[in-house]
C-alpha cells in the first residue's frame, strides 16, 4: 500500500514550510535511534511515569519479589509488604536524570528507575533518606518556588558521576535489588 499524496497545493506548501523547520525542532545531543526504550520517549510524562512503574513492577517480580499495586494514591506498588514509591526518568540531554514529585506521603522506599538510550540505572532508597535530603540542595532540590514549594522536591543524578550518598542504594538494577532487600528485611543499607 502506497502513502496518501497531498492533494492540495496550499497543504504541500505548508508541508514544505514543515519540513524547512523540522531540524530546529530535532532532538540533538543523545540518540535513542535503534534504542529498545525509543517508543517510550515521545509518550507523555503522565504515561512515561506509568510506564516505569510497571517497568519497575516487572523487573522486581521477575526477581522474585511479591509486587501488588498500591490501594491508594500515597505509593506506587506494595513491593515485598513494602509501601513503595516509584519515579521515573530518561536521560536528559545534559546526562542526568530527574525524579520528580517526590513528596512525603505514606511510603517506606523510594525506587528510582533511570533509562538512557542503551543502558538503565536504579536506586532503592530509604524514605528516611529521601525524607532527610529534602531541601539540602546537595541532595535534594525543592520542585516548586514560594512557602509552598518545600513539600516537593525532585533529584538530579548524573549516572556518570553519582553523590556519595547515594552510592549504598544503587546505580546498577543488581545493586538497587540488593539495597531493596535490605530495606525489605529492615537491615541497616550501609
Amino acid at each position: 500500500m502506497t502513502a496518501p499524496q497531498i492533494q492540495s497545493a496550499d497543504v504541500r506548501l505548508l508541508a514544505g514550510i514543515a519540513a524547512t523547520l523540522q531540524p530546529d525542532y530535532a532532538e540533538t545531543g543523545i540518540s535513542w535511534e535503534g534504542s529498545p526504550f525509543a517508543w517510550i520517549k515521545p509518550r507523555p510524562s503522565r504515561q512515561r511515569g506509568a510506564i516505569g512503574e510497571k517497568l519497575v513492577s516487572g523487573f522486581f517480580a521477575a526477581k522474585g519479589f511479591d509486587v501488588i499495586r498500591s490501594p491508594d494514591s500515597e505509593a506506587g506498588r506494595i513491593i515485598e509488604n513494602i509501601r513503595t514509591e516509584i519515579k521515573f526518568s530518561m536521560l536528559w540531554e545534559n546526562g542526568s536524570y530527574k525524579f520528580q514529585q517526590l513528596r512525603d506521603q505514606n511510603y517506606m522506599a523510594v525506587i528510582c528507575l533511570g533509562i538512557s538510550p542503551f543502558d538503565a540505572h536504579c536506586w532503592a532508597i530509604p524514605k528516611s533518606i529521601i525524607q532527610e535530603g529534602i531541601g539540602q540542595f546537595s541532595r535534594l532540590s525543592p520542585q516548586h518556588g514560594g512557602q509552598q514549594g518545600r513539600d516537593t522536591a525532585w533529584l538530579k543524578i548524573n549516572p556518570l558521576d553519582i553523590q556519595d550518598w547515594l552510592s549504598p542504594y544503587g546505580a546498577t538494577l543488581q545493586k538497587a535489588v540488593k539495597s531493596f532487600r535490605r530495606i525489605a528485611t529492615g537491615a541497616d543499607p550501609l
